[in-house]
């Protein structure tokens, strides 16, 4: 399995799968499509109108890591379940904390 996301000079690019109009705002762990690919999956009660899921996701993702929420934003993927999320700060405590988040939601 490979890891949701991928290490870049000023943090990381973060693989979401987001599932908008959820019961409740969670993480639910690592799931690994059909070509190989990991993404994180989220859940936000937010619709997906005006980009407020998007928003929802990060800051979501942000009190997750326990960062500020300008410090994640969406790069690919705007109007698409998939996503991209790109999160500035030191590649490695980031790349530790994602891979933690995984793990802490889907037990």
């Amino acid at each position: 399995m490979s890891a949701p996301f991928r290490i870049r000079n000023d943090g990381v690019d973060l693989f979401v799968r987001l599932t908008p109009k959820a019961a409740m705002d969670r993480l639910e762990g690592i799931e690994t499509s059909a070509d190989g690919r990991s993404y994180l999956k989220a859940r936000v009660r937010a619709v997906p109108e005006n980009g407020a899921a998007n928003q929802a996701l990060e800051r979501l993702v942000a009190k997750a890591l326990r960062i500020p929420a300008s410090a994640v934003s969406v790069v690919a993927g705007g109007t698409a379940r998939l996503k991209t999320l790109r999160i500035l700060g030191e590649p490695a405590t980031l790349a530790k904390s994602v891979e933690a988040l995984g793990e802490q939601s889907a037990a």
